[in-house]
């Protein structure tokens, strides 16, 4: 199998792409304006204690209070990280026992904010390296669990044991399988000097403050995908290319000649169809090669997915028909939990066989492919009513809750694409147009809630956006758009682009309507054409009354008028 990881990385959002023989199996993508939290150290302050739930909530200085679980505010005999299997709760505790309000506690988040609900957070702190795992605050050595090999597993505990600091703790992890102790000790020392540095914040932080946020979205995945097995890791920033390559050096020299740099003029998401099988996998159906397809569902409560045969009429009888139709669906199955991440209870509808050497042969090949999976997930076999439980660890945010939300036309019943999204696509779009064309002006017309984003406050965003690509830009609201409708007009220059775009012309003599006051100017009163804003001097006497004005100056946001008479 050929493994791949692709990387586009651009001013406002990245994306990190895991291609199996050229399938996307796993997307990561962080955006300029929704950070990561996982893995973040925060100094907070107990606000609630609540013994019904025997939790807490936490203040850590974001939106939402983050929730703090009983298990995981008191010490464990064996820690909680992804290689490991989660330790017996500690029962009989009252949560009272262990925490008090208005108590400063540190905490590392443990899975991000979802819907309503805080980010979960626990005292068991950990510092991931590429090797090992730190944990300052627990005496424990493990090894990954993925590691299978016992004589393998013996040696990397006695080595960790060697190294392991008084009163810390270590986890040997995956990447780790058949490197070096000198390797080992290498990684322990980053992880120990970075500990101290967390140290030395938590004590002058005043509560509630943030004193570690994990590492950006490249090197994570450089420290925990980047293993032997990857055989190309293709990055089209040429920033970010040098710093991969560093952070190789560094951590595994023998990788450093699989690093690529792609020419971003290529267009990576294009080239690799990422963008194509992004919308995909917001899709309800997925259609499977044999003609089946599956249809996924998902609820607050579980996902429910079922298999069809659909076009599939097979070639010999039912039951081989039905056979390799859940055959299918079963690898499809687990590539979608991993593609969308999607978490928490899974019910599977796979196609009934009478056979049970059939339907162990299903459970058996999902089981198999689950297995790439580094997420943990349990297949717990059939119901009574033939249908296949499972669950998934939830670790991150739903791929669809990043790039979508609400619909807001069907009342919530669907969803769509955010603004955020569209706008970042709509970059895209400008940047692909003028590879392949030569502009000297943009116009940019898309629905009033998108050019809200695209412009940003106070023109932040246009001007940014203006100056990569070195031309004048309008964005132009529609109200008329759907909300992920766009339309990009270039032209020759940008006095073409202005006449075109704008309603009114300098030394046009218009009769309008003085709508209000001007928020910073109070003698000026405020018309509007179309939408677009006419300040008028002198005029804030005049709200309410219709007036005949000249327009004096024009912007792209803006005209400037002097008042002639009050019409008749």
């Amino acid at each position: 199998m050929t493994r791949e990881i692709i990387v586009h990385a651009a001013a406002e959002e990245t994306w990190v792409a895991l291609l199996e023989d050229r399938v996307l199996v796993e997307l990561y993508v962080e955006q300029e304006t929704c950070q990561r939290l996982v893995g973040n150290i925060y100094k907070g302050r107990v606000e609630n204690v609540l013994p019904g739930m025997q939790a807490a909530f936490v203040n850590i200085g974001l939106e939402r209070n983050a929730f703090l679980f009983v298990a995981d505010a008191v010490p464990r005999r064996q820690p909680a990280v992804p290689e490991e299997e989660d330790p017996v709760p500690v029962a009989g505790l009252n949560i009272r026992d262990v925490l008090q309000e208005g108590q400063e506690v540190v905490v590392q988040v443990a899975k991000e904010p979802i819907g309503g609900k805080g980010a979960r957070v626990t005292t068991h702190l950990t510092l991931p390296g590429r090797n090992l795992v730190l944990m300052p605050q627990v005496d424990y050595v493990g090894v990954s669990r993925r590691i299978e090999d016992e004589k393998e597993r013996e040696r990397l505990r006695a080595a960790a044991r060697k190294l392991k600091p008084e009163g810390m703790g270590l986890i040997v992890r995956t990447a780790a399988e058949g490197i070096g102790e000198e390797d080992l000790a290498q990684d322990l020392e980053f992880l120990l000097k970075l500990w101290r540095e967390v140290e030395g914040r938590i004590e002058k932080a005043s509560a509630p403050a943030l004193v570690y946020r994990d590492l950006d979205l490249v090197y994570r995945i450089m420290r925990d995908l980047f293993t032997a097995d990857v055989d190309r890791f293709v990055v089209d920033n040429r920033e970010v290319y040098e710093r991969a390559l560093e952070l190789m050096d560094l951590m595994s020299p023998e990788l450093k000649n699989r690093v690529v740099y792609f020419d971003p003029r290529e267009d990576i998401l294009q080239v690799y169809g990422l963008e194509a099988d992004l919308e995909k996998a917001f899709r309800r159906k997925v259609w499977l090669k044999c003609g089946g397809y599956i249809v996924i569902d998902q609820t607050e409560a579980l996902t429910a997915i079922d298999v069809n045969t659909g076009k599939y009429v097979g070639t010999t009888s039912l039951a081989e028909t039905v056979l390799k139709t859940n055959l299918e669906a079963a690898e499809e199955i687990a590539r979608q939990l991993r593609l969308r991440n999607i978490g928490g209870i899974i019910v599977i509808d796979f196609i009934d066989m009478s056979d049970p050497a059939a339907q162990a042969q299903v459970l058996a090949a999902l089981e198999e492919h689950l297995k790439r999976d580094r997420v943990k997930a349990h297949v717990l076999g059939l119901t009574k009513l033939g249908l296949v439980e499972m669950t998934r660890k939830k670790v991150r945010r739903a791929l669809d809750s990043v790039f979508l939300k609400p619909c807001p036309y069907c009342e919530g019943r669907g969803k769509i694409p955010s603004e955020e999204t569209v706008s970042l696509k709509v970059r895209r779009e400008i940047r692909r147009l003028l590879a392949r064309e030569k502009v000297a002006a943009l116009l940019v017309e898309v629905h009033p809630s998108v050019a809200a984003v695209l412009i940003g406050p106070g023109g932040a965003g246009l001007e940014a956006l203006e100056r990569e690509l070195k031309i004048p830009v309008l964005v132009r609201g529609v109200e008329a758009f759907h909300s992920t409708a766009f339309s990009l007009k270039p032209f020759n220059s940008r006095e073409e682009m202005l006449a075109a775009a704008l309603p009114v012309r300098e030394g046009q003599v218009l009769v309008v309507r003085v709508e209000e006051q001007h928020l910073t100017n109070p003698r000026d009163g405020i018309a509007r054409v179309e939408g677009f804003v006419i300040d008028i001097e002198g005029g804030a006497r005049l709200v309410g009354e219709t007036v005949r004005v000249e327009i004096t100056k024009l912007t792209r946001t803006y005209a400037k008028a002097r008042l002639l008479a009050r019409a008749k």
